[in-house]
């Protein structure tokens, strides 16, 4: 198993040396590297336009592109999908290549929401918890995210992007990509003692329902929770 792990792509192989291996620091940090330089990740980083984004979108790709696919979903080539790729291969952000990439999506891209600048977030929790994530992972200011997030927190403890539209109730998904954007800025920064709170009360609403149950019944919320998926984009799984 070891084996056949090891032969694959540096963005698992690193990976696979690290944590099962026990390779010595420098082989491993060596080996990580050539994520931006080989395989997936080289390929996804000379598929980034001119204008700094991929498939000519934050979220979705180019109006065109995305009517052309768009029976078939939504096809996950924009930008913010590929930085999330590029984040769970654990491309070093340090790479040169990786930090004009990443410049180039903080001064280019921008959300079809309202026009704004990546790294700002736009109105969707799930979607603001993966942009702290992603800036804090790439050295990106998203402190702005951050606080608003704080001020979106529901009563339960969790967030939902329904909250807008007048729903008074967490979602499971909505929460968990919150979560782990505090998680990795408190992590980076020390956090403050309100984005603690917050992440612990986040926690405390997912362990109530036992990570996937319903409070009410403890009935499996959705029965695709239970299928292990990479990746998983905005969806929950028990994972």
């Amino acid at each position: 198993m070891l084996d056949w792990l090891l032969d694959s792509d540096p963005a698992i192989r690193w990976q696979v040396l690290r944590d099962i291996a026990d390779a010595p620091i420098d082989v491993v940090a060596a080996e990580r590297e050539r994520v931006a330089t080989e395989g997936w990740g080289s390929r996804l980083l000379a598929l980034q336009g001119e204008d700094g984004q991929w498939a000519g979108g934050a979220c979705f790709p180019e109006r065109r592109l995305y009517l052309s696919v768009k029976n078939e979903g939504q096809p996950w080539i924009s930008t913010l999908p590929t930085l999330q790729l590029l984040h769970d291969f654990g491309i070093d952000p340090r790479v040169d290549r990786v930090r004009r990439a990443v410049e180039a999506v903080r001064d280019g891209c921008r959300w079809e929401h309202a026009g704004e600048p990546f790294f700002s977030g736009e109105v969707e929790p799930c979607i603001n918890g993966r942009i702290v994530t992603l800036g804090t992972y790439f050295d990106q200011d998203v402190d702005g995210v951050v606080a608003r997030l704080l001020g979106e927190q529901l009563e339960d403890g969790g967030w939902n992007c329904e909250a807008e539209n007048g729903s008074v109730r967490s979602s499971f998904a909505s929460t968990i990509n919150v979560l782990e954007g505090l998680l990795a800025h408190e992590r980076a920064t020390g956090g403050s003692a309100e984005s603690v709170a917050a992440r612990r009360g986040a926690e405390e609403y997912l362990l109530e329902r036992k990570l996937f149950r319903r409070k009410s019944t403890g009935e499996v919320v959705d029965s695709a929770w239970l299928q292990f998926s990479f990746p998983t984009q905005w969806h929950y799984d028990v994972l």
